[in-house]
């Protein structure tokens, strides 16, 4: 039996607490705030999509960063298994849209509940407002934590689950990034991830508000495709937002960091091809012959879009279908099925679900989540380089990350 302390009462804490008690260990587990699983409240708007329900093949799909390093974690607990323990222990759950898992009360609380009866199941200690300074080694080998008063705990284990940087108000600040630093493990360079995005063009931001729904959106490095996708986006009073936004941020955050702005494109109408398209603008002239251009492309847009393509096209508001030419029919439906738009970065942590990078996970054992080079330490949830899209991936990674460590601890 050892003496473990988990530290982070989030969603990978909470589950690595639980584990390493199931396993018989003696378990503190520390949290900074004045209650657990603060950050697990306000996911998927209170109502808390706590996993995926897709089998783990798929899962691995939805992972951005290092999928192959989860197969343990996911093969030891999977989605069905995060299921199965939260109506075990008292939550009944229901599946919508996308797989995505819910509490059947839509109330992210019942989740938090059914982890509190898990840590109480096996006589967990928990300690809250209690902040940790430091993790102290030996000879690389845990000895010990130091708290902010200046007192120690002992221990033979430590499993590390600080989060990242995004929503720093529910207390993921970095520490367990800095302290991986100080003990000389190697953290990649962190940005925020599943994020809305600034755009450079003002006819964006005078489209604030207007929602895009079945729209394909493409983003460009020079004539490299970075990304593309179909679904749901928003503009901004600062550019883009919305779930294909959204995951567009985590696979193109890199390269717009490194290179200052990318081009995307929506495609408008991508249910039909550009020749098809062509097609049903002609008829809708030839329908309209002595009509103002605006009025017929308000059969064709939201109305907010209505001005900005008149300025893209450079037409008059008062220009009538029966003097448009051919090369300005060809220009309009070029235009509808490739919006252009300039992404010229992202929005800060604190607009961020999660952070991208972290602790490398070439410094841990994918089978355990523990330290390869230093004896008695772990690392689960977002503190490690994992992150994924939307729809209750990331939670998971944060419960299988740490369930394993929490029964692989010695």
């Amino acid at each position: 039996m050892s003496n473990v302390v988990v530290i982070g009462g989030g969603a990978a804490g909470m589950m690595a607490a639980y584990a390493a008690g199931m396993c018989g260990h003696m378990v503190t587990l520390i949290e900074k705030n004045e209650k657990l699983g603060k950050k697990i409240y306000i996911t998927g708007k209170g109502r808390c999509n706590f996993t995926n329900a897709c089998d783990v093949e798929d899962f691995f799909k939805n992972v951005v960063s290092n999928p192959k390093f989860l197969y343990s974690a996911l093969y030891t607990f999977s989605p069905e298994s995060m299921i199965d323990f939260v109506e075990m222990h008292g939550t009944k759950t229901k599946v919508e849209r996308g797989n995505r898992a819910f509490p059947e009360s839509d109330h992210a609380s019942d989740i938090t509940k059914s982890l509190d009866k898990g840590l109480k199941e096996y006589g967990i200690k928990v300690l809250l407002n209690t902040k940790v300074q430091k993790i102290i080694i030996k000879d690389n080998i845990v000895n010990a934590i130091k708290l902010s008063d200046g007192s120690q705990i002992e221990a033979d284990n430590v499993i590390v689950c600080t989060g990242g940087l995004s929503y720093s108000t529910t207390g993921s600040t970095g520490d367990g990034l800095k302290w991986a630093k100080d003990m000389g493990l190697k953290v990649t360079d962190c940005r925020p991830a599943l994020v809305p995005c600034n755009c450079k063009e003002s006819y964006i931001m005078s489209m604030q508000g207007l929602s895009l729904k079945n729209v394909n959106l493409k983003i460009f490095s020079g004539k490299k495709k970075l990304f593309d996708s179909f679904g749901e986006m928003l503009f901004t009073h600062f550019g883009v937002s919305g779930p294909l936004v959204l995951s567009a941020s985590s696979i193109v955050g890199k390269r717009l960091q490194e290179e200052g702005s990318l081009n995307a494109f929506i495609d408008l109408k991508p249910a039909l091809s550009y020749e098809e398209l062509d097609a049903r603008v002609l008829r809708d002239f030839n329908d309209n012959m002595n009509k103002h251009l605006s009025t017929v492309l308000r059969g064709l847009l939201p109305s907010s879009m209505v001005p900005v393509f008149i300025e893209l096209m450079d037409f008059d508001d008062e220009r009538q279908i029966n003097s448009i030419t051919k090369e300005e029919r060809a220009n309009l439906v070029s235009l509808l099925k490739a919006f252009p738009f300039t992404i010229n970065g992202l929005r800060e942590f604190k607009e961020a679900i999660i952070t991208q990078g972290g602790v490398s996970v070439k410094e841990i054992d994918p089978s355990t989540m523990q330290c390869k080079n230093i004896k008695g330490l772990s690392f689960a949830g977002e503190v490690l380089d994992l992150d994924a899209f939307t729809g209750g991936f990331n939670l998971q990674i944060a419960w299988s990350t740490g369930y394993l460590a929490g029964i692989s601890i010695q």
